[in-house]
């Protein structure tokens, strides 16, 4: 739904964190609030150390999940279909990754990459379904997680015996809770963090440029978003009862049409 001013009750609205542009504030709420809740709710493993597995890298939600433990202090591998984006995961911070198009090799790929002194996976997050439980309980610890946020493969994961006898755990997640999103947003103030946002497209009635964004998408290099953008930033009106941002995550007023792709090929994914 697109307008140019909406209404809320100011407790469902979080200031921008300041670091953020406009574009970058846009990309952060359903990408970003979908990994916090997998990753920091739903794993129970968002700890400094923990070797954590994020599927299919490149994808907007694992993206902000490699940026999330990576600030956590987390071991983030990714899987991927492309060399070119695990190279970009590790220059964000990934101790490594491992192709998937190789289906009977990864696993043992990504087995060879875990530290010697921590030679297991503590929780998996994954977007995709399909084999994920059978790939990789054989790598996770006993009652290790995986936490699944979508089924893109449209097979939905399967639990073998040999899982259940591990204990390990399948956790469905969403998006969150009000007090998740803003943890999520505090959480990105504090560490600095910068959603990817490889292209911004102005203008809704720019069909060649949105043309390109979906020319992206089945090539499978992107994900994008609608968003708003203006020149203006951080105005702040005040009435008699309260101070609220005109640059609200979830109220971005006044701003000309934009659509937001992340990531993109021009930031490696």
């Amino acid at each position: 739904m697109l307008q140019e001013y909406a209404a809320v009750p100011a407790s469902e609205v979080e200031p921008a964190p300041d670091h953020l542009s406009d574009a970058e504030a846009a990309a952060l709420p359903l990408a970003g609030f979908t990994a916090w809740r997998a990753f920091s709710t739903k794993s129970g493993n968002a700890k400094a150390g923990r070797n954590i597995l994020v599927t299919g890298i490149g994808g907007g939600v694992a993206l902000m999940v490699l940026l999330f433990g990576v600030a956590k202090g987390c071991n983030i591998y990714v899987t991927s279909s492309s060399t070119d984006k695990i190279k970009r995961a590790e220059s964000l911070g990934a101790k490594g990754g491992v192709l998937y198009t190789d289906e009977a090799g990864w696993p043992k790929a990504l087995r060879q990459l875990l530290p010697p002194d921590r030679p297991f996976l503590d929780a998996v997050i994954d977007g995709a379904g399909g084999d994920i439980v059978s790939s990789t309980w054989k790598l996770l610890k006993l009652g290790g997680v995986i936490v699944s946020y979508g089924i893109t493969s449209m097979t939905p994961p399967t639990l073998p015996m040999q899982a259940v006898m591990k204990n390990i755990e399948l956790k469905g997640s969403t998006m969150g809770s009000r007090r998740e999103f803003g943890e999520m947003v505090r959480f990105v103030g504090e560490h600095q963090i910068r959603p990817i946002v490889g292209r911004v497209v102005a203008g809704i009635d720019n069909l060649r440029g949105i043309d390109g964004l979906f020319d992206d998408l089945e090539r499978r290099q992107a994900v994008w978003k609608i968003g708003r953008e203006n020149g203006k930033s951080r105005q702040r009106r005040s009435d008699q009862t309260q101070i609220v941002s005109w640059r609200l995550i979830l109220l971005p007023s006044g701003r000309t049409n934009v659509l937001h792709q992340s990531p993109a090929a021009s930031q490696g994914f």
